[in-house]
Formats: structure tokens, C-alpha cells, sequence
């Protein structure tokens, strides 16, 4: 019996946790592994025994709350335009819950970091991407929906009016908004 791998799997999971809540609560650019380590109660070298720097933990903590949440809390009916607005209504809360300021932080630093950047892109912004574009397609080869517009083109619209909002605070990014980029979807891809 390995006494020390469920403490371990029990500090990792109160790191990731931790360090999305203190981001959202100080900011990204307040969250260091010293207040990292000390709320979430263990020593900063098993912090960085993981990770090297807080993007990294930031990270592996965003896509841990997306394996973790996502398939709790949705499951695709077949029906394209009310699966898109509950993915999107999720999607918007999170966002607006826990983990908008790791992501708009990420994001400032990832445009003087290319590996970070990359790393953004294939780990967390990629796959949200795919994961919209691809149910968009079975719509549209179950003939519920018409590509009338690129559907790339059309996740960059649900995403791009997120991301403009949170970065500009123009508005906010809520269950409101979830529906009316579905609605809007709706019209761009009537059949």
C-alpha cells in the first residue's frame, strides 16, 4: 500500500483548485507560489515539483475543471442549437465564475510567450473550439443546420464576443448572451 500517492493526488487537486480561486478572487498577475502554496497548504517545492511558474499550474488547472465539469454538467441531446446554447451558457459561466481572469491572463502573457501560447491553443482554447465546431457539423449532417457561413468562421463569433467582453468589459458574459449568440447562430445556419 503507497500511503503518500492519495495525499499527493490530494495536494495536486488542492493546487489546481486553489489556484484558480485565487486567481479570480487577486487577479492573475497577484497569484504567485508562495500564496499558492500557503493556501492551499502545502510547501512551494511540491508546487514546483509539478509545474515550473503559475501559468503552468493555471493550465493543468483549467484542464482539469474542464474534464472534471464538463461531462458532470453537459451532455449533448442531439438537439444542435439548445446543446450549443447550454454548451455555451456553461462555457460563459465558468468564465464568469472561476476562470476568467486565469484565462485573460494567460492570454496577455501568451502574446510575448510562443510556447505558451501554444500550449493555450492545443490545452484549453483548441479543444473548446473543436468541441462547439464539431457539434455544429452533426447539425449540419443531420440537415438541422446549413453551413450558410464557414463554421470555423461561427465559433470564432461565439467565442471572439466572449473574449471581446471579458478583455474589454463591454458586457456581460452570462446566460443572456449564451442565448442570444445561439439565436444569432440559428440565423447564420438555417436551413
Amino acid at each position: 500500500m503507497n500511503r503518500g500517492r492519495p495525499r499527493s493526488e490530494e495536494a495536486r487537486r488542492a493546487i489546481l483548485d486553489t489556484a484558480l480561486r485565487l486567481c479570480e478572487r487577486d487577479g492573475y498577475q497577484q497569484l504567485t507560489i508562495k500564496a499558492l502554496a500557503d493556501e492551499a497548504g502545502v510547501g512551494r517545492q511540491t508546487v514546483y515539483r509539478w509545474w515550473p511558474d503559475k501559468a503552468q499550474v493555471l493550465l493543468a488547472a483549467l484542464i482539469d475543471l474542464r474534464e472534471r465539469e464538463l461531462p458532470v454538467r453537459f451532455e449533448e441531446t442531439g438537439e444542435t442549437l439548445e446543446d450549443v446554447e447550454k454548451l455555451l451558457k456553461l462555457t460563459y459561466e465558468l468564465t464568469h465564475e472561476i476562470t476568467g481572469k486565469a484565462l485573460i491572463g494567460l492570454m496577455a502573457d501568451a502574446q510575448h510567450d510562443a510556447a505558451l501560447s501554444e500550449q493555450l491553443q492545443s490545452t484549453v482554447i483548441g479543444p473548446r473550439r473543436d468541441a462547439l465546431r464539431e457539434m455544429l457539423q452533426r447539425g449540419v449532417k443531420a440537415g438541422k443546420l446549413r453551413e450558410a457561413v464557414p463554421l470555423p468562421l461561427v465559433v470564432d463569433f461565439a467565442f471572439g464576443t466572449m473574449w471581446y467582453r471579458m478583455l474589454s468589459h463591454h458586457g456581460p458574459v452570462d446566460a443572456k448572451l449564451a442565448h442570444e449568440i445561439t439565436a444569432a447562430i440559428g440565423l447564420m445556419l438555417s436551413v
